[in-house]
């Protein structure tokens, strides 16, 4: 296995900040305040040691290296000692949010709240920017315009052109896993790091090119509609957006049990236990064969992709078959592909709009800016694609490994291997018996911390976890009929249904046509959630989240950032979403 390479960051620290060891990562001076906005789709559970080890020893510092190519930030900024751009804090991923805005801040006709607006969605809830004699800087502005008129005139990602022959010729490298020996498991996990590292330096570059686009179409908007939100209304139905497609092949699947009386008894009888009933009856051939094949194309998505140590739908079928026993209950009018092809008609017309009531001389870039976007819109979802698509093959290998030394201890689990800090990774593997007591008071710190909500922002020092929200804490008061809630804007369209409050993708209840999805933040996982329902309103989130880009694709009003959202709106109560004004109405009680 690779040696850490010296000239990076050291691993982040095991610190006790009121439960127990757990990582704990360094706060930048320059840039004090970080969010979970963005953070929370891609990270939504604490990380473990091991994977904080290896990410930090083995990939570097891929936001870093971006900023330092653009730039836009000067080389002491990138230099500081430190979690600049993003860390892990408390146990839980965090994005620095003061980077972004001082980005905006040197980006003519950009200001912060439109930065976080775009990507994170939480002004509402981040201490306001408080200003800096550096953060205007003439030289970073101009090298920053240079690097964004690159973006807006490319016309193709080489780069992750690049990445995916990359990945190809990784994955033919790798070794068989039943048959590679421990030292072999891990090495293939760990080697993998750089490249991942690159690519999501890659992925970074795509999501800052789908916002450059975004900016400017919004820019247009404003000057010449009076009206910004319309840059939304040209990025719906795009098609190949990766994100979605596990939307289209859930719903394939679930018209396959809804026409089949056998498979829906099958399914009636629950999630619990439906892989078993699944597998010893005959009437599932067909329909298991196609389970199979959309598990080997869509296996490594799942509700916390990102990190190798945790479940997914390759690893835990039940997830995914959870969503298709929502799904079969939809009519034909929830079809994913018929939605995705109006909204394709839609955006068709609106772009034509859009484009005629610009000025003449403006088109041009009008023209660059929608190609900028769409290009990035699908080059990010392909790219996030990918990425866990690699991780995934080091999940399997490390599940592996995880499963022969848990075998050689009386009471090891598969996973007690990432409770271990890269230093204790090699003694780990020679001696997991060693570690029984070590592992399990990390892992008692973790799920403590599962049981908390970070804070979604704080400004220099956490605060204290005893100050923390448990997750099964009341909330306020649920809101009074008549109550209007308000967010950004995802996706347009007004609609009314019933609020089905969901907090685990994987635990969906009774969510179904004529409901709207009022979730706490999404990721890839959740989005076949959107198929079967009418609307989608998110507690977090920004304007090119997961959530609002597959809303987009499938035509679905969507509302991000309304702040408290799944704790102020009662289950059951009918509300209207309107997706243009970002409003939802409490129409009714439950």
């Amino acid at each position: 296995m690779s040696e850490p390479d010296d000239t990076l960051a050291p691993a982040p620290a095991l610190v006790d900040f009121g439960l127990g060891p757990y990582v704990h990562g360094v706060a930048s001076r320059r840039f004090p305040v970080y969010t979970r906005g963005n953070a929370g789709e891609v990270y939504p559970q604490p990380v473990f040691p091991l994977s904080a080890g290896l990410a930090t020893s083995f990939g570097g510092d891929p936001a870093r290296d971006l900023l330092s190519a653009t730039g836009m930030l000067t080389a002491a900024e990138c230099g500081e000692a430190g979690d600049v751009f993003m860390g892990v804090f408390g146990g839980y991923m965090y994005l620095n949010l003061s980077v972004p805005r001082v980005l905006a801040i040197r980006t003519p006709g950009t200001t912060p709240l439109e930065a976080d607006a775009t990507f994170l969605g939480s002004e509402s809830l981040a201490p306001p920017h408080v200003a800096s004699r550096g953060d205007s800087n003439l030289s970073a502005t101009l090298r920053g315009l240079r690097y964004g008129w690159r973006v807006l005139t490319a016309t193709d990602l080489p780069d992750l052109d690049a990445g995916i022959r990359e990945v190809d010729r990784w994955r033919a490298t790798l070794p068989d896993v039943a048959t590679a020996t421990d030292e072999e498991l891990a090495a293939a996990a760990v080697e993998a790091l750089p490249m991942l590292s690159r690519l999501f330096t890659v992925h970074l570059a795509i999501t800052g090119g789908s916002g450059i686009g975004l900016d400017v179409l919004r820019q247009l908007c404003r000057r010449r509609l009076g009206d910004p939100s319309r840059a939304l209304a040209l990025l719906g139905g795009l098609g190949g957006v990766d994100s979605a497609d596990p939307s289209f092949a859930l719903w394939d699947l679930s018209r396959i049990v809804r026409s089949d009386p056998r498979l829906g008894a099958l399914f009636d009888g629950g999630v619990p236990g439906l892989v078993d009933r699944l597998a010893i009856a005959s009437s599932a051939e067909a329909f298991l064969s196609a389970f199979d094949g959309f598990l080997a194309t869509h296996g490594a998505r799942g509700p916390n992709e990102w990190e190798m140590a945790c479940e997914v739908w390759g690893t835990d079928p039940s997830l995914p078959l959870a969503i298709i026993d929502r799904m079969r209950h939809a009519g034909e009018d929830h079809d994913p592909g018929a939605r995705s092809a109006a909204r394709a008609a839609e955006r068709e017309v609106a772009t034509a709009d859009v484009r005629h009531r610009i000025r003449p001389g403006e088109r041009w870039l009008f023209d660059r800016a929608l190609r900028c976007a769409v290009l990035n819109t699908r080059g990010r979802e392909r790219c996030k694609t990918l990425l866990v698509g690699a991780i995934h093959d080091g999940r399997l290998r490390m599940r592996e490994l995880g499963l022969r030394l848990a075998a050689r201890t009386d009471e090891g689990r598969p996973d007690d291997l990432w409770y271990v800090t890269l230093e204790e990774f090699a003694d780990y593997r020679r001696d997991p018996g060693a570690f029984t007591g070590v592992v399990a008071q990390r892992r008692a710190v973790r799920d403590q911390l599962l049981e908390l909500e970070p804070p979604f922002t704080f400004d220099g020092v956490l605060p204290p976890v005893g100050t923390w929200r448990r997750r099964d804490a009341a909330g306020g008061p649920p809101a009074a009929v008549g109550s209007v809630l308000t967010g950004l804007a995802g996706c347009p369209g007004v609609v009314r249904g019933r609020a089905r409050i969901v907090v685990d993708p994987s635990d969906p209840g009774d969510l179904g046509p004529g409901d709207v999805l009022v979730a706490p933040l999404t990721d890839p996982s959740w989005t076949p959630l959107f198929v079967p329902v009418e609307a989608v309103v998110v507690d977090v989130g920004g304007q090119m989240s997961h959530a609002v880009i597959v809303s987009r694709e499938l035509g679905l009003p969507c509302i991000v950032a309304v702040t408290g959202a799944t704790t102020s709106i009662p289950d059951g109560a009918l509300v209207e979403v309107d997706g243009s004004a970002g409003t939802v109405t409490l129409l009714e009680g439950p």
